[in-house]
């Protein structure tokens, strides 16, 4: 885990011996909704508390004519409490909403027709609750290594850009499965992928309190470490499939404090589950911008 965070730390921070020129951005986000009602409430209505808490944030820098280097940091996590209908009672709460994931692209800025990049990307979460008895940390885990050629397709200075990249990624799954639930142990297993990858990062300033970005990551598997195990299963080519990592944010400042943020995300992986799954988050509350 150490050796994974440095490697992201080593490459965002490359060149940055000198602070200054940095574009930078990172925002504070809390969000809750609540509702109850008192012992003789009649209807069968619930009470409840969700609250989200979200920090996002943006590190560009033109570290030298030749290199442009970009970090882009999203973490969130959020719970709901739930009162019982019968008894009132508060029941322990469930996660709604978790999320990590930190890139780096470094970008060779050769005014060639493309630009050559390498990219490191961390994906995982703050608490693995699927088995409710034994919460494991910072699992599963997702680490991407890519290289290939960008292209800047669109920009407007300080308002609107479209990049999109094209290259070959390596992709390392960690995973702390369960051993023995009586005795408390996990152990660990990794699988690695490698083939195509495409990543466009879209944004755009709509009004001076209005803004949208959006980011869609195709990934296509060549090889697969475990595909020798999967020989003769029905799911034996599933890793083969194309998958897909479709996102969106549309997000509105009501006043200098106050966000309207609308997320979706549409997620297509085969070895997971063979539909697509959807996610959509509404939210209003507390913004404050630390840079």
């Amino acid at each position: 885990m150490l050796s994974i965070i440095c490697l992201l730390l080593g490459a965002s921070s490359f060149g940055q011996a000198d602070s200054t020129g940095w574009k930078k951005t990172f925002d504070l986000n809390f969000n809750v909704t609540q509702n109850s009602y008192s012992d003789n409430w009649t209807g069968g209505e619930a009470g409840n508390v969700t609250w989200i808490s979200a920090a996002n944030g943006v590190f560009e820098k033109q570290v030298s004519p030749k290199l442009n280097s970009k970090t882009t940091v999203k973490l969130a996590f959020g719970q709901t409490h739930t009162q019982e209908q019968e008894t009132k009672k508060w029941a322990k709460p469930v996660k709604s909403t978790d999320n990590i994931d930190v890139e780096s692209v470094q970008r060779l800025t050769m005014n060639w027709i493309v630009d050559p990049y390498f990219a490191g990307r961390f994906e995982s979460q703050f608490m693995d609750a699927s088995e409710p008895t034994f919460k494991r940390f910072i699992n599963p885990m997702l680490l991407t290594f890519s290289g290939g050629i960008a292209k800047k397709l669109w920009h407007r200075p300080e308002k609107d850009e479209l990049i999109s990249r094209l290259g070959l990624a390596v992709r390392e799954h960690i995973s702390r499965d369960i051993d023995s639930l009586a005795i408390r142990t996990t152990k660990t297993n990794t699988r690695t992928d490698g083939g195509l990858e495409s990543v466009s990062d879209f944004n755009i300033i709509i009004d001076k309190d209005v803004a949208f970005t959006s980011k869609l990551s195709l990934f296509k598997a060549l090889f697969n470490s475990k595909k020798d195990d999967l020989k003769g299963l029905p799911e034996a080519d599933f890793w083969k499939a194309i998958d897909v990592n479709f996102e969106n944010t549309v997000t509105a400042s009501v006043s200098k404090y106050i966000q309207v943020q609308l997320y979706t995300q549409l997620l297509y992986d085969k070895e997971v589950d063979l539909g697509g799954r959807f996610k959509e988050t509404l939210s209003l509350g507390l913004t404050y911008k630390l840079l």
